[in-house]
């Protein structure tokens, strides 16, 4: 199955191999070879940079080339059922370069790994080493361990690990946007979700940690970092669950607060953040955006269902008219914003009666892009111990379908009205479709293409925008922006 990024303009091939890591500059002939590679949510990629972060300082240095590998690592997700397989055919192609390379050490991280590390290490003998989302300052021992004949195997969850003091090896040297993690685990307990499972109680890192890694990432050339978390609203650092202090003695941070730290940290770093959950997205949040012009105008609020029931199976905590509410909220405060979501279509017991409130939330919304699923069911998940997986597929992808042609019409739409305006891009590539082009997204998240000219990724610009398709808008430079003065 694959998904639909209207954002993007792209189908995602869930068959597709992962992305692997490379660091520029470490690759020397006298160190252990490291290769990785990152499957899933963004959370995946910045652990990735964690744990390249942390071999590097353990002697290894990192390759692009698995025929050199001494140790391969794979960082996985388990949303999917379809990623698991991904990852189980990957885990067979490396277990054959053990017969020319006996010594090689092959591990898994991540969700996979917590959930089914019995059957990766015995069953199906495909790794070396297993180790979770909570464990990766271990992995220097537990190579070790390998090398000494053993499998090696540390899956425990912490209510404390943020991995704060670790400086993040960045997977893109010289690249211009990057992902900050402000927190781990998630406290939601979504019946369709494996998350609180294989990575745990939600804990938020210090803000100082997190305002130090933006200044190193500014300073090292880059111009927009993402705040990450699985529920970036609910951050909070010396705050209960219950909203008390917790030390009156330390200051306390809310993600308002710390959403303001980090655009505070300069004026030509763009900030954006993800994933927003809509019974958490509060109005102080979107006042602190409308504050400051470098806090980018764009929402991501996955909303999953239109229809009351079955967000309530769904155990989301929230109602279809609170996500309207949420919805009115964020077009009052701040009118230019852009907001895309998150769907799951052919959820357990979903009526066509509830699938078209999905369709009629799209209406009310016009969200600018979605991600769209066909529902998976994932083993240890409450929807799978209580509801039975009953729509058939092929319902399933009639009702995809008719979310994806919905979707489609609404994010073409919001382009066109942004034809004849000028907007601030910050050049990010080459277009993917000609080297004579430059592409870059706007503040509300859309994706823009524009001639090169003399440009150089890092600026920013004024793009006037003359045409666009669902996804893209293209236009011409009519300015390169000068950076504020310090």
């Amino acid at each position: 199955m694959s998904t639909i990024d209207l954002g993007q303009n792209k189908v995602i091939d869930e068959s597709k191999q992962g992305e692997a890591i490379f660091v520029e500059g470490t690759n020397t002939s006298n160190t252990k070879k490291l290769y990785v590679e990152s499957y899933g949510c963004a959370m995946n990629f910045s652990d990735s940079e964690v744990v390249a972060s942390i071999l590097t300082k353990d002697g290894f240095s990192t390759t692009r080339n698995v025929e050199e590998a001494d140790v391969i690592l794979i960082n996985t997700c388990s949303i999917r059922d379809n990623a698991e397989v991904r990852v189980r055919k990957r885990l067979t192609d490396f277990k054959k370069h053990k017969k020319t390379n006996p010594n090689l050490v092959v591990g898994i991280l991540g969700c996979m790994a917590e959930r089914l590390k019995k059957s990766l290490l015995e069953d199906e003998k495909l790794v070396d080493i297993v180790a979770g989302p909570d464990t990766y300052r271990d992995l220097p021992n537990l190579i070790n361990e390998v090398g000494s004949g053993q499998k090696a195997v540390n899956v425990l969850l912490s209510r404390e690990e943020t991995y704060a003091d670790i400086s993040p090896v960045r997977l893109d040297q010289g690249g211009v946007t990057s992902f900050v993690s402000i927190m781990r685990g998630c406290d939601n307990m979504c019946s369709f979700c494996v998350v609180p499972f294989t990575r745990g109680r939600e804990r938020s890192r210090d803000p100082h940690t997190i305002i130090r890694e933006c200044h190193e990432l500014f300073e090292a050339g880059y111009r927009e970092v993402t705040l990450l978390g699985q529920n970036v609203d609910s951050y909070r650092w010396n705050i209960s669950s219950k909203g008390e202090i917790k030390d009156e003695s330390q200051p306390s941070t809310n993600f308002a607060e710390l959403l303001e730290m980090v655009a505070k940290v300069s004026p030509d770093l763009r900030v954006r953040f993800s994933t927003s959950h809509p019974k958490d997205m509060t109005d102080n949040v979107l006042e602190t955006m409308a504050k400051f012009e470098n806090i980018c105008p764009s929402i991501h609020l996955p909303v999953q269902s239109g229809n009351s029931n079955v967000l309530t199976r769904m155990n989301r905590g929230y109602s279809r008219e609170w996500y309207f509410e949420r919805i009115d909220a964020i077009r009052r405060i701040l009118p230019e914003c852009t907001i895309s979501t998150d769907f799951i279509v052919g959820f357990c017991g979903e009526t066509e009666e509830e699938h078209q409130d999905t369709l009629s939330l799209i209406d009310y919304a016009q969200f600018s892009f979605a991600y769209m699923y066909t529902y998976s069911e994932r083993p240890k998940t409450l929807a799978e111990r209580k509801y039975k997986d009953d729509i058939p597929e092929d319902v399933k992808l009639k009702r995809l379908a008719e979310i994806i042609e919905k979707q489609r019409f609404y994010s073409h739409e919001n382009n066109k009205l942004q034809i004849g305006k000028t907007v601030k891009v910050l050049v990010e590539n080459v277009s993917k479709k000609s080297t004579e082009h430059l592409s870059g997204r706007d503040g509300r998240n859309t994706m823009v293409v524009f001639p090169k000219g003399e440009l150089t990724k890092g600026q920013y610009v004024y793009v006037k925008i003359e045409d666009c398709t669902s996804a893209t808008l293209i236009g011409t430079v009519i300015e390169v922006c000068k950076p504020h003065s310090k």
